[in-house]
């Protein structure tokens, strides 16, 4: 199974790196979480920002691997707890299915990424900083291996005879 984060965006502040490096470096095994990194469209005084960011949608999903399952992160998609999460991925991993993350730029994913994703996933309510949600990513997905694997890292309720949606 392959678990890609496909991310508008390539010169993220050190602080990001070092952040969505940590919890990457934790994933051992055969479940990585591989970073794609596609060119943010030229935001300048003049610019269309509604033709950026369909030219940013179109690049995340020509990044996505055939048969993968895509999954939009937008402030619009459903919030889950870690592990309801945690099950999804322990399914996935189960199905062996490929699964890609698409994380849009600063205004957000295209339309077209949003109809086509399976699923559209809101990490909260908040409004995050596009390169934060990396570095969140990374660190919930680490999360649901640890909850998966039972490491003590996960100090919550654990997933017990729960259903994932």
């Amino acid at each position: 199974m392959r678990l890609l984060l496909i991310a508008v965006g390539r010169r993220m502040p050190g602080w990001v790196n070092d952040g969505y490096n940590e919890y990457a470096r934790r994933l051992r095994g055969s479940l990585k979480l591989e970073l794609v990194e596609v060119d943010a469209g030229r935001r300048t005084r003049n610019a269309d920002i509604g033709q950026l960011i369909r030219e940013e949608g179109n690049k995340l999903l020509a990044c996505v691997p055939s048969g993968s399952r895509v999954i939009a992160l937008d402030p619009r998609g459903r919030q889950f707890d870690s592990e309801t999460l945690s099950l999804k991925l322990g399914r996935w991993i189960d199905e062996s299915q490929d699964v890609s993350l698409l994380v849009g730029g600063p205004d957000g994913l295209s339309e077209q990424a949003l109809s086509q994703a399976d699923e559209c996933w809101s990490l909260s309510a908040l409004t995050l900083a596009h390169p934060l949600v990396r570095v969140v990513v990374a660190e919930q997905v680490y999360r649901m291996v640890s909850i998966l694997t039972g490491l003590p890292y996960h100090r919550g309720n654990r997933p017990g005879k729960k259903e994932a949606p």
